[in-house]
Order: structure tokens, then C-alpha cells, then sequence
């Protein structure tokens, strides 16, 4: 026995000391766009070893030994960032698809790992999923960072925090029994009152291993609730779930619809507006000042207008969401024009998964934005607000070989996003079919 773990254990140490093979890829491209921010270059030869950019040659080059992929008819450029999808929900479904047999937390992380290659596929890289049960979703994220499945690199908040009747209370438009045994079971621990129960909430659902904490300031457009569009959480309870959320290292992201839920929200300590439909000018200063993200997810205006009128959406759901409809990007705009910081947020499944870059032409059309400033939203401005710049964002030497390839130049024409040619992910391909 002696000899045969001798003998494991110099096999297993001569092992170690050799090396692997590194994998190297050489990406050659016609126009390269290191930063969204800075000039393109011409033709250029990305090399990447083992999931990182070590190096960018001019012309197209090929490494001995490397795989050569020819992109030299394509623009290259960092892999897109959406800092606000639900990728374990599908858009088009009625609202108490949650509620029917055959639907569970498993089923919902499959749901995930579906969509999850569908945005991938859509040149998005990186992608931070803000609200969703939250086994399903620390499931989801961790198959996809460990390599089992294809995807994008993917952040997760769980549950997002509501008060009762709030936006995240699942009992809003069930009978009164349903509510009751719901209420009774304690499963939606993220649904409190009182900044005690707040904080507690969210060191719950910070116990799950999620990588940012999300609650609802204000209503929300597509539950059945009659509270309004308006501040839900008081300003303490604000506070006390940023202040936990960042003593635990976490950043707090607040879906907030009306003007004073989101200033209510940004004096908390917020890290970002999601949605920020009805920001009003006293808004837009604070959220300069406090230098508070904004990402508009105008995208999620189209959903509405895909799906009202077919029976998704309760009536109470599609009056407040023509309300919405018809301030569709005016908030984007304001903000933009201040100066706030903006980073690319869609509300992916609200819409249908996939379509995601579709939001760089709405910031252009409806936002005003320009259309490099639209995609440095989505490149570098993600990047920022998840906390990620040293990592992805800009196709830098030592940064992740997080990138894609289109056809056109995105910094003229957003439209360009839309087609893809080549995705790969912390440098691995995505197959695109």
C-alpha cells in the first residue's frame, strides 16, 4: 500500500509540475474598438491565452499554435453589458404562469440556462439579473460560471424586496385564501416593513451568495396592484436596505417608476435607478450629485407594446402601463442631458429574450443619446456600475477576452449591434447556432 501512494504521489507531483498546454486564440479583425470611448483602430489582431488579452497586434497576425479566427470583414469590439434582465422568465406569459402546475424553482433555473445562451448569442457578455427565486437563480448563474452551459458572465440579485402589496408580493391579485396560506407559509421573506425587518430581509437574501440586493421603491407597472407608481418604501426602510446591503459589500439597485420614490432612493445611497420613468429635474440633479447610475430599459416600453391588449397583463397592469408609454425615453433624455452616469439596462422578458441590443437604438431615437455614447452605456458604463471595469468593458491587454464581432460600426450606427458574427466569453466561443 505504502508503494502504490508513493507512487500516486509522484505521479501526482510530476502533474502539477508540468504545465499545461496554454490556449491561445488569435482574433483577427478589420476594425477594432478597444474602448467605446476612444477612436477605433484598423485592422488588428487580438491574442487572447486562456481567457485573457495579452496582447494586440496590428495587421492580422497567427501565433504559432494559436486558432485563428477571421473576422477581418467584421468590427470587433467588448461584448455588450444589460445590467437589468430576468432571464428565468419569459416574456408573452400570463401573469399567474407562476402559480400553474409544473412550474417550480428547478424548472425556472432551465428557464434561465435557455435564455442565458439566447442573450449570449445576442452579443451581451455580461449580464446582471435583477429578480428572479433565488435558488433558481444562484443555480443558473453558478452552471453557467463553472462551464457546464454557454452563457454570459451573469450576476444575480434573488427576490427584489417589496412592501406588503408591493411590486415583489406575489399574493397581489389572488383571492383572499390564497393570500392568507401564502402569507401563512413565511416563503416570501423579502416582502417587510420597519427598517429591522428590512435589514433582516436583506441579510437573507444575501445568505444565498447573491452579487447585488434589489427592492422596489416605488409600484411597479406590470402586477396587479392599486397602490400606484409612486414611493412604497418609507425613506427609512431605504436606507436601512442600502446601508445593509452595502455593509455586506453588496450595491443596492432600486426599481423606482415615480419622482419621489427615486430621490427617495438616491438619498438612501442607491447604486442605480432601474427604469426612472417619471424622473423629474430635482431627480436628475440628485442622481448627479450622488453620482447614482440610471438605466432606463426602454426596451421594456416595447414589451407593453407587444403584449397590451392580449390578455397578459390585468387591466389595472395595462392602464398604468400606458401611462408610462407615454413619457418613453423623456427620462433617459433629461438625464443624459444633466449628465448622469448611464449604463444599458433592457428588462429582458418583458420583451422577448434576444433582442436586447435593441436597446442601443432606443437610447439614440428616444434617449437622444448619441449612438458612441450609447454604446459606451453598454460597454464601459455596465462595466462601472457592476463593479467589473478592471475586468470587462474595454478590450485592454489583461483584461477577459469578453468580445464580439459585427457587421457595420456601432459607434455610427447602433443598428450594427444587432449583427452578430462572432461572441466569446471570458474566452470561450458561444456557438451562435
Amino acid at each position: 500500500m505504502r508503494k502504490v501512494l508513493i507512487a500516486v504521489a509522484t505521479m501526482l507531483a510530476s502533474t502539477a509540475a508540468t504545465p499545461l498546454l496554454a490556449e491561445t486564440f488569435a482574433i483577427q479583425a478589420g476594425h477594432l474598438i478597444v474602448d467605446a470611448a476612444k477612436p477605433e483602430r484598423g485592422a488588428s489582431t487580438v491574442i487572447v491565452t486562456d481567457g485573457r488579452i495579452v496582447r494586440i497586434d496590428d495587421g492580422a497576425t497567427a501565433p504559432a499554435g494559436a486558432t485563428v479566427v477571421d473576422l477581418r470583414d467584421r468590427t470587433v469590439l467588448p461584448g455588450l453589458i444589460d445590467v437589468h434582465v430576468h432571464l428565468t422568465s419569459n416574456a408573452g406569459e400570463p401573469w399567474y404562469k407562476g402559480l400553474t402546475p409544473g412550474y417550480s424553482e428547478p424548472y425556472a433555473a432551465t428557464i434561465g440556462l435557455k435564455n442565458a445562451l439566447i442573450t449570449a448569442r445576442a452579443g451581451f457578455t455580461t449580464v446582471r439579473d435583477l429578480g428572479g427565486l433565488p435558488a433558481a437563480s444562484i443555480a443558473m448563474r453558478d452552471a453557467v460560471k463553472d462551464g457546464g452551459f454557454p452563457g454570459p458572465r451573469i450576476l444575480v440579485s434573488g427576490p427584489a424586496l417589496s412592501i406588503i402589496g408591493g411590486h415583489g408580493d406575489g399574493t397581489v391579485g389572488l383571492n383572499p385564501d390564497l393570500r392568507h396560506a401564502i402569507d401563512a407559509s413565511g416563503e416570501q421573506f423579502w416582502v417587510c416593513t420597519g427598517p429591522l425587518e428590512c435589514a433582516k430581509a436583506v441579510r437573507r437574501v444575501a445568505a444565498y451568495g447573491v452579487d447585488v440586493i434589489k427592492f422596489h421603491a416605488t409600484g411597479g407597472v406590470l402586477d396587479d396592484g392599486k397602490i400606484g407608481l409612486e414611493q412604497h418604501f418609507t425613506d427609512e426602510e431605504m436606507k436601512a436596505i442600502c446601508d445593509t446591503a452595502h455593509q455586506l459589500g453588496l450595491k443596492a439597485a432600486a426599481h423606482a417608476h415615480g419622482p419621489k420614490g427615486i430621490a427617495a432612493a438616491v438619498r438612501a445611497g442607491v447604486d442605480s435607478i432601474e427604469h426612472g420613468t417619471f424622473v423629474d429635474d430635482a431627480g436628475v440633479a440628485l442622481m448627479k450629485a450622488h453620482g447614482t447610475y440610471y438605466s432606463a430599459t426602454l426596451m421594456a416600453f416595447s414589451g407593453l407594446q407587444q403584449y397590451l391588449g392580449k390578455g397578459v397583463f390585468t387591466a389595472n397592469a395595462e392602464t398604468k402601463g400606458r401611462a408610462t408609454l407615454a413619457v418613453w425615453g423623456k427620462g433617459l433624455n433629461r438625464a443624459y442631458k444633466a449628465g448622469v452616469p448611464i449604463a444599458l439596462g433592457t428588462d429582458a422578458a418583458v420583451y422577448p429574450h434576444g433582442r436586447n441590443g435593441e436597446e442601443l437604438g432606443l437610447m439614440v431615437t428616444k434617449g437622444g443619446m448619441t449612438p458612441r455614447d450609447a454604446l459606451i452605456a453598454a460597454t464601459k458604463g455596465g462595466a462601472d456600475l457592476l463593479g467589473l471595469a478592471a475586468e470587462t468593458g474595454t478590450l485592454d491587454v489583461g483584461k477577459s477576452a469578453d468580445l464580439i464581432a459585427v457587421a457595420g460600426d456601432p459607434l455610427v450606427d447602433p443598428a450594427a449591434v444587432l449583427k452578430i458574427g462572432y461572441v466569446m466569453v471570458e474566452g470561450r466561443p458561444i456557438p451562435l447556432k
